[in-house]
């Protein structure tokens, strides 16, 4: 049974010796998974109003465009909106595997960015995409129903972009299938150990929210050492195989 305390150690022994490409790839990943804010600003020049004599009133001016401005305002949130989500999707999706990527080989002495890029590769940006996307999907339809049962899925498929970093080809509904008997037993001790980083966080927002962008590596190497737990014991139970995962079988050396 694996421990918050060793898995934080085993983060912090990582980022020893990768804390920068770590905090690169953990920026990457938190701009593609966040919000971008926009703002609009509407200057108006009063210099052309009048009176009645001739001239239309500056009200009465509001109140002729308004509505076209109304549409115009509504027509470009929507394009931003469909634009955040088309870059989520086919952009994001892709450099979050990549990331935990990145962190999981970190953990295994092997320290390379452009696992960053995993997911564009050829034969691998289709799958990847679409199951993640059904991810989504899923997880947002069983919020709909209650809060509670979306976020037992979000923490039963938190595997995914895991299992699709080892291998990016295998299908959906197993990758999803895979994540969830992985978890399962394992959701109440995940969250607990989300919780434990809130602490980092508040310091973090505490230094001018600068202190928040140190601690995300810190957080996602913590993670990568989970899954590599929650690996291992769907290895060791016959959950999955090492070829489904495309990993080298370690050796049997009979003494």
């Amino acid at each position: 049974m694996w421990s918050r305390e060793v898995l934080k150690n085993r983060a912090k022994a990582v980022l020893k010796i990768s804390y920068w490409k770590a905090f690169l790839v953990s920026l990457v990943l938190a701009i593609i998974g966040g919000n971008e804010n926009s703002s609009f600003n509407l200057n108006w020049n009063s210099g052309n109003r009048t009176s009645t004599n001739g001239y239309t009133p500056f009200p009465e001016i509001i109140t002729n465009i308004f509505p076209f401005l109304l549409l115009i305002t509504v027509t470009i949130i929507i394009v931003l909106f469909l634009f955040a989500v088309a870059f989520r999707i086919l952009v994001g999706y892709p450099l979050e595997v990549g990331g935990r990527r990145f962190f999981v080989q970190s953990s295994q002495n092997n320290v390379d960015l452009n696992y960053l890029g995993y997911g564009f590769g050829n034969g691998k940006y289709l799958n990847i995409v679409t199951t993640m996307l059904w991810r989504s999907i899923l997880t947002f339809l069983w919020t709909l129903l209650l809060i509670v049962p979306g976020i037992i899925k979000t923490y039963a498929y938190r595997m995914v972009p895991y299992i699709l970093s080892d291998n990016p080809n295998i299908s959906r509904t197993r990758a999803l299938e895979l994540s969830d008997k992985m978890t399962d037993g394992n959701k109440m001790d995940m969250w607990i150990l989300d919780l434990s980083f809130i602490g980092w966080y508040l310091l973090g927002t505490i230094l001018l929210f600068v202190g928040v962008l140190f601690v995300m590596p810190y957080e996602n190497a913590t993670k990568a050492e989970l899954y590599l737990e929650l690996r291992k014991d769907a290895l060791d139970q016959g959950i999955c195989s090492y070829e489904e995962l495309q990993l080298k079988q370690p050796l049997n050396i009979d003494l």
